[in-house]
């Protein structure tokens, strides 16, 4: 019994050709976990959609993904000196943010990462007058620039670009190829109009494989189902149950993602209130479980265990069978597992 990933594979890959038609040159993004479905799964969508090029996030990923796919790697953890070595083909390109990384590259094919107004990574305007003798050692495959997902002062991602291929051409600096995150297919198209001797390549990750909610689900599968009436003592701390029930067992623990979350940002007041009213209830040991049974999301009977979880159903619902699956809403990125089954 398992927690398992269900894939509407027609559903998913139709999702994923809309993708690419929206947006020509696609570079596909394969990174942490590979969106919830593993790098060798999706380095095989990415071949099956005929990328050329797959981006991943380090260079570990790239080793290990390598003998999956045939096509250029593209590492988006720029390069440092000084950095482990990992042995890699030729055909992986590296990110670079510095002028002392591209020197750092000689022979190598580099992307080099402008800064951008999310401020991570990447050159300045100010770095652009070096480049010029520092790109005559390494095979430059473009300039690339990693854009916010919400811009908050209301100002126009579109200029943002449009005011670094102004920079780098005034600079003399080649501007055959720009990749770019986080833009629209709209913005995309005016960028091409505007500037057509210079191909745009969208890098797109969570968009492509987790555009489409409906296309995938988790379940995690009953184990066992113990009823205890109020007062009955349970788990490995021993509490007492509030009221009549019954003790679920399901597969998803704290190996699988289940009672782990990633921090969100939250926008307006009712998101602020409802968190507000989650860390209260979690200070006395009231935790929402991320499964549903019969159109409730359930609560953890007591914290989950490594690798299941134990929510309590009250004696007033139905009570769930051993091999019956709940559904699960579980963040991908976070998640691994047991099985994946298409449909």
């Amino acid at each position: 019994m398992a927690l398992t990933l269900y894939v509407d594979t027609a559903r998913w890959r139709a999702h994923h050709k809309h993708v690419q038609e929206q947006f020509p040159g696609l570079v596909p993004v394969c990174k942490g976990n590979g969106y919830g479905f593993g790098h060798e799964r999706l380095a095989e969508e990415v071949t099956r959609l005929g990328a050329d090029v797959l981006a991943v996030g380090t260079t570990y990923e790239a080793a290990r993904i390598k003998d999956f796919f045939s096509g250029d790697l593209l590492v988006l953890t720029p390069y440092r000196r000084g950095e482990e070595p990992v042995p890699l083909p030729d055909r992986v390109i590296r990110s670079v943010s510095s002028v002392d990384g591209v020197y750092g590259l000689v022979g190598a094919r580099v992307v080099i990462e402008v800064m951008s107004s999310m401020k991570r990574h990447g050159v300045s305007e100010q770095d652009l007058p070096q480049l010029h003798a520092a790109i005559e050692n390494v095979r430059l495959e473009g300039f690339a620039i990693h854009l916010p997902l919400d811009r908050t002062d209301g100002s126009d991602a579109v200029e943002e670009v449009i005011g670094w291929m102004d920079r780098l051409r005034a600079a003399r600096l080649p501007l055959h190829t720009m990749f770019v995150s986080h833009l629209k297919a709209d913005e995309l198209a005016r960028l091409q109009q505007q500037f057509p001797q210079t191909r745009f390549r969208a890098r797109i990750g969570t968009r492509l494989w987790l555009g489409d909610h409906e296309a995938t689900e988790y379940r995690g599968a009953v184990l066992d189902v113990t009823r205890v009436a109020k007062g009955d003592r349970f788990g490995y701390r021993q509490q007492k149950a509030a009221s009549d029930g019954f003790l679920v067992v399901v597969a998803g623990g704290t190996s699988h993602g289940v009672g782990l979350e990633a921090p969100k940002a939250l926008h307006g007041v009712m998101p602020r209130a409802k968190g507000v009213a989650r860390a209260g209830l979690a200070t006395v040991n009231r935790n929402l479980s991320p499964f549903v049974w019969s159109g409730k999301q359930r609560w953890f009977a007591e914290p989950p265990h490594m690798q299941v979880s134990i929510l309590f159903i009250p004696a007033d619902a139905q009570e769930p069978k051993v091999g019956d699956e709940l559904v699960a809403h579980l963040r991908h990125t976070t998640t691994q597992f047991d099985r994946l089954v298409d449909r």
